[in-house]
């Protein structure tokens, strides 16, 4: 763990909240309970990310179905696990197992098939998949799997908490996911004390800050646990927050292309979905 003594403030220009958005309670897989925060009515897309679901539940009910085999094509898939376990599984022969601050990254590229499975039976299991746009170029590139424990996450240390490098690069400090299409960034921040952290940020990208414990002051605006703060991205961030807060905030370099999307299949025509359709249903979707 790096240890920084105190917190950089960037005299460069800071980052605000342009509007604050809640998610929506639904169900997806074979019926896991999850609140749907990027992918609903009111924030149906940010490019470059297509879905942001949190679960988080301790009754086996809400989540023991798992995801059962189905079908990806056009895009990546984060999933970060903040407390559980989740077992993995696909059509290339990857398996895995995601437990407390691990995290996979999928490229489901030309195709994957694969299942996602609670390896639990009782107690709490909590975090969030990410859902992350793949430009033309790079939709039926091959597929890939990376399973990344919870001790290779990089966590730098900051007067009054600390920043887990999932993604992208914060203090020189490079995050476990190598992700060249979107160039994203991804933190997790905790705050142990009350206290300030600013962030640099890459002007060119789309992103946000999502509160799952406490909340978080960014240029006076708040945002609170369970909101979703979109974003105006300048060159730095500059979070305020008490003792107890956690805040993911994630970024990436849009991509500015047509989206077509069909449930699991995310192209940029209906051509091209109506083609991941006829592929899965022959069963050649990852041949």
């Amino acid at each position: 763990m790096t240890n920084l003594n105190s917190t950089t403030h960037s005299t460069q220009a800071s980052s605000s909240i342009k509007q604050l958005y809640r998610g929506v309670a639904t169900q997806d897989g074979a019926g896991v309970a999850l609140t749907r925060i990027i992918g609903q009515g009111s924030l149906p897309r940010l490019d470059p990310f297509l879905m942001l679901d949190e679960f988080g539940s301790d009754e086996p009910q809400d989540y023991l179905a798992g995801f059962p085999p189905h079908p990806h094509r056009g895009f990546q898939t984060v999933t970060y696990m903040l407390q559980g376990k989740m077992g993995h599984k696909d059509s290339v022969g990857n398996t895995g197992l995601i437990e407390d601050g691990g995290l996979q990254w999928m490229n489901a590229g030309k195709g994957i098939i694969h299942e996602e499975m609670p390896q639990q039976t009782q107690g709490v299991l909590r975090g969030f998949q990410l859902w992350v746009n793949l430009p033309a170029a790079q939709k039926l590139s091959s597929p890939a799997y990376h399973d990344i424990p919870s001790r290779d996450v990089p966590e730098v240390e900051f007067l009054g908490g600390l920043v887990r490098v999932l993604a992208g690069e914060y203090k020189g400090i490079n995050g476990a996911v190598v992700a060249q299409a979107v160039k994203p960034q991804f933190f997790d921040i905790h705050f142990t004390s009350t206290s300030t952290l600013t962030v640099d940020t890459i002007p060119k990208h789309n992103g946000f800050i999502f509160v799952y414990e406490g909340q978080v002051e960014v240029q006076q605006q708040i945002a609170e646990q369970g909101q979703l703060a979109l974003l105006d991205i300048h060159s730095s961030l500059t979070l305020k927050a008490q003792a107890g807060t956690r805040v993911i905030f994630v970024s990436g370099e849009p991509i500015n292309e047509p989206v077509c999307q069909y449930g699991p299949f995310v192209m940029n025509t209906q051509a091209e979905i109506d083609q991941a359709m006829r592929d899965y249903r022959a069963g050649t979707l990852t041949d």
